[in-house]
């Protein structure tokens, strides 16, 4: 794929194709730090900074061969962002983060689901050029996936097929239960980690829950960035032709059918509700509410996760 594709994949997602993770994810970032050269972020860097005279018995895998090249004196790459940053990456995979459906005679090409496992693959790319260590959580009504923070590769290939798996396996009638998982993984991970959330928070009745588990992860002293992960022309402003619809549940597989002007008014009020006492709570507990379009591709997600990674390490 060349470099003119780099915008479309980060501003609106046309790949249909998500055979190959780890080279999309790849794209996405490196097309990302070409922007940030044009942007506001221009001093951002994960190049080395300076060098430093190579310690006989270290490793020698960050001696700069072209410097040795030049002055026969073995010098170690330094790097800026060499830092102790770990990151807990989770992702709600319950049966509503499939929507839309995606299938052979679907026009979509991505879901709430393809979305938040590309972009978190991308982050963990991110992550691991700055040399900081990254795990992944995974849970729809329990916890399934729970990595500790490393920053290999071999580690991060691992969790690409953990995405991979979650991308091509999709269940149906998975309900979620995200404040009983949010409270076992505030729990499990490293103290003052960075976690990062990718759900809809679609948890019908179980508001208080949801608060209480979010309030956690803070009192933990973690620092959270909640990507609130929705096809907003769909799920918030309800854009469908006024015509008889089914909809189907795609936790419980309820159906009801109606035409949707008859309730596209009181459907997005309560939305708008629902999602200003996410936004509510947030501020209130001081975590980093991100609205995820997914048809607004991955720079607000990059972005948003290199403004929190300045600000912890400042």
């Amino acid at each position: 794929m060349s470099n003119k594709k780099y915008p479309s994949l980060l501003d609106n997602f046309e790949v249909r194709d998500l055979g190959n993770l780890e080279l999309l994810a790849k794209q996405v970032v490196e097309g990302f730090i070409i922007g940030l050269h044009k942007s506001p972020f221009h001093g951002f860097s994960v190049e080395f900074a300076e060098h430093r005279l190579y310690n006989p018995g270290e490793s020698t895998r960050d001696i700069d061969w072209k410097v040795y090249a030049r002055s026969d004196k073995m010098f170690v790459k330094r790097f800026e962002e060499e830092t102790n940053l770990r990151c807990q990456i989770v992702v709600d995979t319950s049966s509503s983060m499939y929507f839309p459906e995606v299938d052979g005679r679907s026009t979509a090409s991505i879901n709430k689901l393809r979305f938040s496992a590309l972009a978190a693959a991308s982050l963990m790319n991110l992550l691991k050029k700055q040399r900081d260590a990254f795990g992944l959580s995974t849970f729809d009504q329990r916890v399934h996936i729970h990595t500790h923070c490393k920053s290999s590769t071999s580690h991060y290939r691992l969790l690409l097929t953990y995405l991979d798996q979650l991308i091509n396996q999709p269940e149906h009638n998975k309900t979620t239960s995200a404040a009983a998982a949010l409270h076992q993984i505030a729990d499990s991970i490293h103290r003052r980690s960075l976690v990062i959330i990718f759900s809809d928070m679609f948890e019908q009745g179980e508001e208080e829950q949801l608060f209480s588990a979010l309030q956690h992860l803070k009192h933990n002293k973690h620092e959270v960035i909640l990507f609130h992960t929705v096809d907003k022309a769909k799920e918030l402003d309800f854009e469908f032709e006024n015509r008889p619809y089914i909809f189907i549940d795609m936790e419980t597989g309820e159906r009801v059918r109606l035409q949707s002007n008859q309730v596209r008014d009181y459907y997005i009020e309560q939305m708008a509700k629902l999602q200003e006492r996410l936004k509510i709570k947030c501020l209130q507990y001081k975590i980093d509410f991100i609205e995820a379009d997914i048809q607004r591709g991955f720079r607000p997600i990059l972005q948003s996760y290199l403004v929190k990674r300045s600000k912890m390490s400042s």
